[in-house]
């Protein structure tokens, strides 16, 4: 006898089946449809299957800065199919025609190298993809005033930081930075000062630290996207594991996924259902994971309406089994909600913007230290000769940030550089992430490049 769980997803995968046999694949290829909807554009892809293709795909439309309304994947068998309905960050049709052509070239059949790297690496880390910078990778225990400190080394160093993207979560934090040296501007491979630079970070990221291991710098020269690769960071890191009780301080109820696994039991398949708050790039970092965790999307749905998002994942692990053991699910479950929690930020971000220099990093991150406020999101670009940073802040003691000291900050650096407060949106309708960090760290500038 079927179980009644067994009988919802059944109907959940005929629906699936039902929608994506109006769009029939004619052949490898990707089309932007604007005619079929009136509020959203279609992006279809057709392709030969291929493991990791589906994050392929969420990772350039989420790169574009498009959000993903529904989506409707299927990839058993030999046939990778996908249908999303997108708009941009104002809810608007994607009428950009460069945006369009950038779309249909990244998705297309030409868009894959052989090794199944994109061709175009603008969000990609490592010496080898971008000559002029050296990529840093640190994670270790948070505390307040860790990125001050660390960019004071650095400027001490006479390093500079070109971009940068920080992530914190559960007390732990995860970090890349791209430097290059401040008189040649070319990426740092003298071994002498890479050695003085990893010793002395890891001495600042070591910092309480019972266990020296727990603390880590490395010089990455590996091709991972920039995301994707804070996320694994953080899950060898086993940040979704203990301190339930900060976890629950800090986020509010509104934040908290509710995330399910049972069985479909015709097709043999796990099906995972998410349902949270939405949010920008949600789906990006629920398929990370999944494809980090080794288990392959065969179906999903997703669907956004009002301020929740509705995802439902057909699964399997790559050795074909499901998702049976209490303690498997129990880590799948964990390992999804640490994903989710990760990007999100509540209370107050700062914008800032500036002629870029030398030791600038340094110096806005001390004079956040100085007037209580912890870091516990960054996104640092340079785009020409202009700094544009993001810091998402709340105070060090855990409290909400007081309006005084804002003003206090406004006062000492507005009178150097443009300084933008916004507090948080805690609703699903307001973009999450600012106009000048709508993605990972320079991917803007590139992706301007690449369009003109």
């Amino acid at each position: 006898m079927v179980r009644g769980i067994d009988l919802v997803k059944s109907s959940s995968l005929l629906r699936l089946k039902y929608i994506l046999a109006q769009f029939q694949p004619t052949g490898p290829g990707v089309s932007v449809d604007n005619t079929t909807c009136t509020d959203c554009t279609l992006v279809q892809v057709d392709s030969v299957n291929r493991p990791g293709i589906l994050l392929e795909v969420v990772q350039i439309l989420t790169d574009l800065d498009l959000v993903i309304t529904k989506a409707y994947i299927s990839s058993d068998g030999g046939w990778f199919m996908d249908v999303f309905h997108v708009t941009d960050p104002h809810g608007n049709k994607v009428t950009d025609s460069k945006i369009i052509d950038y779309i249909e070239k990244a998705l297309g059949p030409k868009g894959h190298t052989a090794d199944g790297l994109k061709t175009w690496a603008g969000q990609k880390i490592g010496v080898h993809s971008m000559g002029d910078h050296t990529a840093i990778e640190l994670i270790g225990r948070d505390r307040p005033g860790l990125l001050s400190e660390v960019s004071a080394v650095l400027a001490n160093l006479h390093i500079n930081v070109v971009a940068a993207e920080v992530w914190t979560h559960n007390r732990r934090v995860a970090c890349v930075v791209f430097v290059n040296d401040d008189t040649t501007c070319r990426a740092v491979d003298d071994p002498s000062r890479l050695s003085a630079m990893e010793e002395q970070l890891e001495n600042i990221l070591r910092g309480c630290e019972a266990d020296e291991k727990a603390a880590r710098t490395n010089f990455s020269m590996g091709f991972t996207h920039i995301d994707r690769r804070l996320h694994q960071m953080m899950f060898a890191d086993r940040d979704y594991e203990g301190g339930g009780l900060e976890v629950e301080a800090d986020y509010s109820p509104l934040l908290k996924p509710k995330i399910t696994i049972d069985r479909c039991e015709e097709k043999g398949y796990s099906v995972v259902s998410v349902r949270c708050k939405d949010r920008s790039k949600l789906m990006f970092d629920i398929v990370c994971t999944l494809t980090d965790m080794q288990y392959v999307v065969f179906h999903a749905t997703i669907s956004s309406e009002g301020p929740h998002a509705s995802q439902e994942y057909y699964i399997r692990h790559m050795d074909g089994c499901t998702l049976d053991a209490v303690g498997e699910k129990e880590r799948v479950t964990k390992c999804l909600e640490a994903a989710i929690r990760r990007r999100v930020s509540e209370g107050i971000s700062l914008e800032l913007c500036a002629k870029d220099r030398v030791g600038l990093l340094s110096e806005v991150t001390r004079v956040l230290r100085e007037n209580g406020l912890s870091v516990t999101r960054a996104g640092v670009t340079t785009v020409g000769k202009k700094a544009m940073n993001v810091f998402y802040v709340r105070d060090a003691s855990g409290n909400p940030v007081n309006m005084k000291t804002i003003e206090g900050l406004r006062k000492e650096i507005g009178q150097r550089m443009l300084l933008n407060v916004k507090k948080v949106p805690t609703s699903a309708n307001a973009p999450e992430t600012s106009r000048w960090a709508k993605t990972s760290f320079f991917f803007g500038s590139l992706l301007g490049r690449f369009l003109a």
